[in-house]
């Protein structure tokens, strides 16, 4: 059976939205840049992760927000390099449903989200150096990222809170 989404859905992944872009945004001190086109701010894919447990809606809800949020607050080649997040959430959301373990979602998400940070790196700068250090660089940051989802929803299972469990099929 399908999960309806209902409003506490909506609210959650507004939720997740913003802290998306406050995060990078606000916490400049967590953050990596390697001119022109690499940034990494530490936690800035949590929120993302995070959504993709939820639903196909909030993994790509987020992940679109986060993007559109980027392109106007930070620029054009960062908001195209955060689509990424609307793939690798739908992808992990896809893995998540078909009851796969939390560590291996986050393992086949990863590829998805560096390959396509690559992608838009080198068409936007033609330069492979630049989009072979995006590759590794985004792998990294979602490998940081996916341990602190990983302790976060491990702390949110010993709470009590299950909101993020698996759509019964």
């Amino acid at each position: 059976m399908r999960r309806q989404l209902n409003v506490g859905d909506l609210a959650a992944t507004g939720i997740l939205t913003a802290l998306a872009l406050m995060i990078p945004i606000v916490f400049t001190f967590l953050r990596v840049t390697i001119p022109p086109f690499f940034t990494a701010t530490l936690m800035s894919h949590v929120p993302s992760m995070l959504a993709m447990l939820m639903g196909p809606f909030a993994a790509v809800g987020v992940g679109l927000g986060s993007a559109l949020g980027f392109t106007v607050f930070v620029g054009p080649a960062i908001g195209a390099r955060a689509l990424s997040h609307a793939l690798f959430a739908w992808v992990g959301n896809w893995a998540w449903n078909r009851g796969m373990p939390l560590w291996l979602v986050m393992l086949i998400a990863l590829p998805f989200h560096a390959v396509f940070e690559m992608g838009v790196v080198w068409a936007l700068g033609g330069n492979l150096e630049m989009a072979l250090i995006t590759l590794v660089g985004t792998a990294i940051h979602h490998g940081v990222d996916g341990a602190f989802a990983l302790g976060l929803v491990a702390a949110l299972r010993r709470s009590g809170v299950r909101w993020f469990e698996p759509a019964a099929e």
